[in-house]
């Protein structure tokens, strides 16, 4: 029997049965919403990684090259006190090994390889580097007077320059060769000033007070934290050498 009027009106009055779940289909500013939402998650996550990177894996790599570097430096002065060969005098200190470990109480209790150039290559395995360009850092071995110009990452790379705020007037820097403890005090502090300004490393740092020639030691960074914006430069004078003795007893500035 064919329905009725009445019939088919109800049937068309009916609820219609919802769409199955899953099934409906978005608006396209409900698209557009999802794919950039998602689209920020993603790059959110590319920029945390980056960041980890940068600032643990990349100091972590790099303590790890320096500390390689350093075992080679340590073994061979000990082969070379021990007569096991090499040569004596600074020249021996100057080599691209490493000629040198840099102490600095206030900014960490750690020591710094110190190596030959400034150069992202040198300075990203986790040393501090002294200046060969634009003006040659003059080697406390060398026994002449100048500036012992150097230069380290604040941030990343084994960040050996990050505490340098931390150093204040009067505070002890002490660099360490095979034969010879070089005991530096900081005389001056420039918190900022131009990446250019190479006036700072100066033979004579006049920009520190500075107005002859001395044995002089210059630290420089870049700051503020995380940026590379101006140079962060900490100067010190020469007051004392000491002689290394058998067991390596450190001066009382670091004990």
């Amino acid at each position: 029997m064919a329905p009725t009027t009445d019939d088919t009106e109800e049937h068309a009055d009916a609820p219609a049965s919802p769409p199955p779940p899953g099934r409906r289909r978005m608006g396209p500013v409900a698209m557009v919403v999802s794919f950039f939402g998602e689209l920020l998650i993603t790059v959110g996550l590319v920029l945390g990684l980056f960041v980890v990177y940068s600032l643990w894996w990349t100091n972590v790599v790099a303590d790890r090259a320096a500390g390689r570097q350093a075992d080679e430096i340590r073994d061979s002065w000990s082969r070379e006190s021990d007569g096991g060969g090499g040569s004596d005098g600074p020249a021996s200190f100057d080599s691209k090994d490493g000629i040198g470990f840099l102490h600095v109480p206030a900014m960490s209790g750690d020591e710094i390889l110190v190596e030959k150039g400034t150069s992202m290559k040198v300075l990203n395995d986790g040393v501090a580097g002294y200046y060969t360009d634009p003006v040659k850092a003059t080697l406390p071995t060398s026994g002449k007077k100048g500036n012992f110009s150097l230069a380290a990452h604040r941030d990343g790379h084994g960040a050996k320059f990050h505490g340098i705020h931390k150093i204040e007037k009067g505070d002890p820097i002490v660099f360490e060769t095979k034969d010879t403890w070089y005991v530096y005090k900081v005389y001056g502090i420039l918190p900022e000033t131009s990446k250019y300004n190479v006036d700072v490393i100066g033979k004579i740092p006049e920009e520190s007070g500075r107005k002859k020639a001395g044995h002089y030691i210059t630290l420089t960074t870049c700051t503020p934290v995380y940026t590379s914006t101006y140079r962060y430069v900490v100067w010190g004078e020469l007051v004392r050498t000491e002689k290394v003795d058998e067991e390596r007893t450190p001066p009382e500035e670091l004990r």
